[in-house]
């Protein structure tokens, strides 16, 4: 069997250029292909490619290495089409949120609802759609897979406005099998050190997880014929005693905020580094205090400096500084690659996937882009069956999903009518003048990065 054609756009990619070039190197299914990197940014190319190379000839591997900062020039025949790009992430979250903290609205990602994420994906959106037309018109068979936050946006936008081209999103958050794995050893069924699921997991594991991308939440987590939810709770309330004020926006108090939404709501939120952001709960609306604190917002600095120093060690790979065997003990495939890799063997194997719901979620419509458990093949991922979605998370999932669908639309259309409908919409947005301000502002802060045609 031949190994497929992967294009990667935003070969630079935080958390997926590595381990993209990692996977295709070390599967027997994807090492026999073509890994085609695609950077806008020259020099960042010119660094990925001299990792894989590195990397393709410490594996022995004979997978075809080209690049381009054109992806016109290597999309042709492409089987698979990932997109990973995003340009200057840090600093326009950074912008985002400080423009919406003063507003009032706090945003502790800012990536993927609140103003932040309404306006990362008016960044996004009109390259992610020019590359769906490329994609068209040079590999119409491929199959393209967003990982450009604010996913869910961007996998409707792509839906609805590329239909010609056959595509799903996805999200590292619910990336397996490290989620069960996490669940299991969570409960005490796996020690703490486990690599690996039992062999009789499918077996024993009944595990409903559903929602929107970064809004999902477990609905059922049985195993072997036992409820678990009471054991994962108390596992909740032995990390949140553990809980301190230092820690990052994404990552403070997440054990504590998923407890008590957890009580109210009786389902655990997969993702709550993400999921407190969703809710107007943590923004410290209201006359009680929020306890245990209100939301700080997204350090853009820190992750710019992380971004810098991953970036460095990549150079270092990549000019022989650092060993090519380190590279290899500590790499991980990536969520697209793991999937394409199942997709072309027909391995069959199941992944949590963005995509339509075609009936999974029975009280939700079949166009709903959810976040669901699928089976995933060449003609694409099938949401399994999971039932109705319970009161209460119902209408908060609809409201984030249609402030998702306003924006999509919004940001193919250019419609700036639309994007004060989505900011209204919106979950934590609580005043139409703040709204209008916080609109008027980051237009004017982000002409450099929007498309002209929000200023004709």
């Amino acid at each position: 069997m031949k190994s497929p054609k992967i294009v990667v756009i935003g070969a630079g990619s935080y958390f997926f250029g590595r381990p993209v070039i990692y996977k295709v190197t070390n599967s027997p299914v994807l090492r026999d292909g073509t890994l085609a990197l695609v950077d806008t940014d020259a020099q960042v190319l010119e660094t990925m490619m001299h990792l894989g190379r590195r990397v393709t000839e410490a594996t022995v591997a004979r997978t075809t290495l080209t690049g381009s900062t054109d992806r016109r020039e290597v999309l042709k025949d492409a089987d698979f089409v990932v997109l990973t790009f995003s340009y200057r992430n840090a600093h326009f979250r950074g912008v985002d949120c400080r423009v919406s903290d003063k507003y009032g609205v706090k945003m502790c990602s800012g990536d993927t609802i609140g103003p932040g994420g309404i306006f990362r994906a008016l960044r996004e959106i009109p390259t992610a759609l020019a590359v769906a037309s490329d994609v068209a018109e040079l590999a119409s068979k491929a199959w393209l897979i967003n990982l450009v936050n604010p996913t869910t946006v961007l996998g409707i936008a792509l839906m609805r406005y590329a239909k010609d081209v056959r595509s799903f999103a996805l999200c590292d958050t619910l990336h397996e099998p490290y989620l069960r794995l996490k669940l299991l050893k969570g409960v005490g069924i796996l020690s703490d050190d486990a690599q690996s699921l039992p062999s009789d997991v499918d077996e024993k594991l009944d595990l409903a997880i559903a929602g929107v991308n970064h809004f999902t939440w477990m609905l059922r987590f049985d195993y072997d014929g036992r409820d678990m939810r009471p054991k994962w709770r108390r596992h909740l309330v032995d990390l949140a005693a553990k809980e301190t004020a230092d820690a990052q926006a994404k990552a403070r108090y997440n054990a504590a905020y998923a407890l008590e939404l957890t009580d109210i709501f009786g389902a655990y939120p997969v993702v709550i580094g993400h999921t407190k952001e969703y809710v107007p709960f943590y923004q410290g609306y209201g006359v009680s205090p929020v306890l245990p604190a209100g939301l700080t917002i997204f350090d853009a600095q820190h992750r710019a400096e992380q971004t810098h120093k991953h970036m460095r060690e990549n150079t270092d790979y990549a000019a022989g500084d650092k060993p090519i065997s380190q590279f290899l003990e500590e790499g991980k495939g990536d969520h697209a690659t793991d999937i394409i890799e199942s997709m072309w063997a027909g391995q069959h194997k199941r992944f949590y996937v963005n995509t339509a719901n075609r009936g999974a979620v029975t009280n939700m419509s079949a166009d709903a882009f959810l976040e669901l458990r699928c089976d995933v093949d060449m003609d694409g991922p099938q949401p399994l069956p999971l039932g109705e979605m319970p009161r209460g998370l119902l209408g908060l999932t609809q409201q984030v999903l249609d402030t998702h669908e306003l924006t999509a639309e919004a940001a193919a259309t250019f419609d700036r009518r639309l994007v004060l409908r989505a900011l209204a919409t919106d979950p934590i947005v609580n005043n139409l003048g703040d709204a209008r301000k916080v609109m008027d502002e980051l237009f004017e802060t982000q002409r450099e990065i929007l498309h002209e045609n929000w200023y004709v």
